[in-house]
């Protein structure tokens, strides 16, 4: 284990080794993220039921704090929380005291006052969520919801629940990751996961100004044509465009990177025959994917949306459990 995984691992986890924060797929082990899926599977049936309800946060305060618009993310977040039976509270940073001066540190401690238990936070830079984990009074869990070009981990475990239910096991599996890796935080906690779960492996396909320098460093094979990335491949997750990233002229166009990079139905035929396609969304058909395609029989996306709300009920009960049982290992500790 390297010392940034040490480092993320101390400071999401509890002195039993229960998560306490979510802030990264780093320093976590095979187990914990199995226990994760195995959570959110449990959750599932929750969802289909006439009153769908868990008294397991009942009393507890969950604060979506999103510094970055995202309606899916949020939204699944909210109701997640509300399934869990917690009390909502969504800030709108637009307005709030952040954008008149007031500091990030002075926001939370505001919070903080307001008896919060957890913040669900989505920041345009890499590493807030940590500095706050590391900011907050003992007992507040944090849960990354997506931080810069660093990680989405709650994205990546949800895409690892549809994976999961579709193929079984991720021994054997080899899985393509196709567009702009350079910009997608969810790429990287894509290839984290993959990686820790087992999978045979990982390929990430783009044009080279897509894909950042180091890229094969993360635990991945290059490739940069969809014809050979393609080949044998289990599972495709295609990646949305990050326009709002990008800097300087990256692409020719977004015609040209849908003639090479975008999926039809005569690429995804490269793949095996039973390939599934996956996609964070929102789509932008004609630019990553053709709607053939993503509305097809091979197309799991509307079930990644379904097992988001799994998922987070999953970290954030989790978490939430391990705040508490850490509380009572201090208390202990005092007395």
């Amino acid at each position: 284990m390297t010392t940034t995984d040490a480092s993320a691992r101390a400071l999401q986890l509890n002195a039993e080794g229960q998560l306490r924060h979510f802030l990264t797929i780093d320093g976590l082990d095979r187990p914990l993220l199995t226990q994760i899926l195995d959570t959110a599977d449990s959750f599932i049936e929750v969802g289909e039921r006439r009153i769908k309800k868990v008294p397991l946060l009942r009393g507890r305060t969950v604060v979506n704090l999103f510094f970055e618009s995202s309606t899916r993310t949020r939204s699944t977040f909210e109701l997640a929380a509300k399934r869990l039976s917690a009390d909502v509270l969504n800030l709108d940073i637009s307005t709030s005291a952040t954008s008149k001066g007031e500091s990030l540190s002075d926001t939370l401690l505001n919070l903080e006052a307001m008896a919060s238990d957890m913040f669900v936070v989505r920041h345009s830079r890499s590493g807030a969520p940590h500095f706050i984990a590391q900011s907050v009074t003992p007992g507040v869990a944090i849960i990354n919801a997506g931080d810069g070009r660093h990680a989405h981990p709650t994205q990546a475990m949800l895409d690892m629940l549809t994976i999961r239910q579709k193929k079984e096991r991720f021994e054997g599996l080899k899985v393509a990751i196709v567009g702009d890796i350079l910009h997608s935080r969810v790429a990287r906690s894509q290839i984290r996961a993959l990686n820790t779960l087992g999978a045979e492996e990982v390929r990430v396909i783009g044009p080279s100004t897509l894909l950042p320098r180091d890229v094969e460093s993360l635990g991945c094979r290059v490739h940069y044509d969809m014809p050979s990335g393609l080949k044998d491949i289990d599972v495709i997750i295609m990646l949305r465009l990050q326009r709002e990233r990008m800097e300087g002229a990256l692409l020719p166009s977004e015609r040209e990177f849908y003639k090479v990079y975008g999926l039809n139905t005569d690429k995804l035929a490269y793949a095996k025959p039973d390939a599934i396609v996956m996609h964070p969304g929102p789509i932008n058909r004609g630019v990553e994917i053709e709607s053939a395609v993503a509305d097809g029989p091979q197309s799991v996306i509307l079930n990644q949306v379904t097992n988001g709300i799994a998922i987070r009920m999953a970290v954030m009960s989790m978490a939430m459990s391990g705040q508490r049982a850490q509380q009572g290992l201090d208390a202990e500790v005092r007395a």
